[in-house]
């Protein structure tokens, strides 16, 4: 795969993908993959591996709308076109195509490693919400520990001590992730059955009840969304389930990227 024309301008960095699976070294404008900017996407090999970048007049980007479109974009296209894709983070650039090989060398078994191990293989992410108007009034309902604590701080209309509202808040948090805890383990049993995989993420507000990306082959959506509706059913309507996906699999990628 010979050299670009622009060889010495700043390469963005998409994903790393097999050699095998790479794109042409030189511009593909007929393959309707423009990356940021509208720039052609192609590859920069090493050994087992490729880069796929585009060139780019600067080396850092902000993280506006437009570019993270061209960036998830390119990542959606290759991984329809059946490729093993090592996504890399939003805003990597190189400062040219020497220094993206002189990376990739340094770290072409680490990808290749996960290359193979990825193969085949695609992301969908699940995510349990508590649906209801309040959080804390379902959570306070649902223990009655929690609301003997709160009717016992307010009895009588008097206004509890900051210490004793420190103290309630601190019973709520335990109690809320004691629930998020059995909820997510309840959840897990089900899908481990139809997944390689299954990873954590942090709840991104207090209504989520579990955030689980999941790592399954390419034919086994099917199989996932029958297992997502089976753990439902072991809730009831205050509980919604929103599965997404396929994705490349960005939370199974243990690589990093250093430029």
């Amino acid at each position: 795969m010979g050299p670009h024309l622009e060889d010495l301008s700043a390469k963005y960095l998409y994903a790393i993908v097999s050699r095998e699976e790479a794109l042409p070294g030189q511009p593909a404008e007929d393959r309707g993959s423009d990356g940021l900017n509208g720039r052609a996407v192609y590859s920069i090999a090493y050994g087992r591996i490729a880069a796929v970048v585009s060139d780019v007049p600067e080396t850092k980007f902000r993280p506006e709308r437009r570019h993270l479109a061209a960036h998830h974009y390119v990542l959606k296209s290759l991984m329809d076109e059946g490729r093993a894709v090592l996504p890399v983070s939003f805003g990597v650039v190189a400062e040219d195509s020497r220094a993206l090989r002189k990376v990739l060398s340094l770290n072409e078994g680490a990808f290749h490693d996960q290359l193979e191990q990825l193969k085949g293989k695609v992301e969908m992410g699940l995510r349990v919400v508590w649906d209801v108007p309040n959080v804390f009034q379902y959570i306070v309902d649902i223990h009655p520990e929690l609301r003997a604590l709160r009717d016992g701080l307010f009895r009588g209309g008097r206004e509890p001590t900051q210490d004793e509202r420190i103290t309630l808040g601190r019973r709520f948090e335990q109690l809320l992730e004691e629930d998020r805890a059995a909820h997510t383990k309840s959840v897990r049993e089900v899908l481990e059955k139809v997944c390689f995989e299954i990873r954590k993420n942090e709840p991104r507000d207090e209504t989520e009840v579990t955030n689980l990306a999941c790592l399954l082959g390419r034919d086994g959506q099917d199989a996932f969304e029958e297992a997502v509706l089976k753990a439902a059913k072991l809730f009831d309507d205050n509980y919604a389930f929103d599965y997404n996906g396929p994705w490349p699999p960005y939370n199974f990628v243990d690589v990093e990227l250093q430029l």
